[in-house]
């Protein structure tokens, strides 16, 4: 059987939670700070008044972006762009996170193959759906004492629906147990993510369009009579 992989996924820092609490320009109250010029381009450390006159030279803001850095590390950029695009990161997380349901399938370590191709098509099915899947063997007395089967049972199946998704957890026991997650490839869930937004922003549109007939409505009836 095909070996496991563990999909991951870059560290990526929650920007958008802190933003509130960013210095910028004149806040920013060091002496020095090591400067990153708009592009990503190391400047060397410098004097924070001659930071400062940087970046007004450029038309931009200074802004603390490693205040825990000997010394602080500041990044010349719009940070009005910076804000807006940090929260439309934040929001589209969250969206993608909401959009992505998690089922279960359980197996019992000893199933006939009838039950397997069975729940086989169950997986297969919220795959191709766009949903991840969480898989659970569960054990049987005796059975606790044999998970080299429940892995091989998690590997066979993994390798059958490896067109549809790949193993972004494991298997590992948890208790009685043993459970591993299938997560679809990209293209499925985005899919699917990109499917619900298009419906939720039609609801939008009808319910602006709506509102403005309303509007309309309301002044015409509020019009006094020639």
């Amino acid at each position: 059987m095909g070996a496991f992989f563990i999909a991951t996924t870059p560290f990526e820092l929650k920007r958008s939670e802190h933003i509130s609490e960013t210095r910028i320009n004149d806040r920013i109250r060091v002496p020095e700070v090591r400067l990153v010029g708009p592009n990503g381009e190391q400047v060397g450390i410098v004097a924070i008044r001659k930071a400062l006159d940087l970046a007004r030279e450029a038309d931009l803001d200074l802004v603390e972006v490693a205040p825990q850095a000997k010394p602080p590390v500041a990044k010349l950029m719009d940070y009005g762009k910076y804000k807006y695009e940090s929260a439309q990161k934040a929001r589209e997380a969250r969206k993608n996170q909401a959009n992505t349901a998690l089922k279960e399938i359980r197996f019992r370590l000893k199933i006939d193959e009838h039950d397997y191709e069975t729940k086989k098509g169950h997986v297969t099915r919220f795959l191709s759906g766009g949903d991840k899947v969480k898989v659970m063997i569960m054990f049987r007395g005796r059975e606790q004492s044999r998970p080299e089967m429940g892995i091989k049972l998690l590997n066979r199946l993994a390798e059958d629906v490896s067109d549809l998704g790949t193993v972004e957890s494991a298997p590992r026991v948890d208790g009685r147990n043993m459970v591993m997650v299938i997560a679809p490839h990209k293209s499925k869930s985005d899919a699917k993510a990109e499917a619900r937004k298009a419906s939720s922003d039609a609801k939008g549109r009808g319910a602006e369009v709506k509102s403005r007939r309303d509007r309309v409505a309301a002044e015409k009836n509020a019009a006094p009579e020639a």
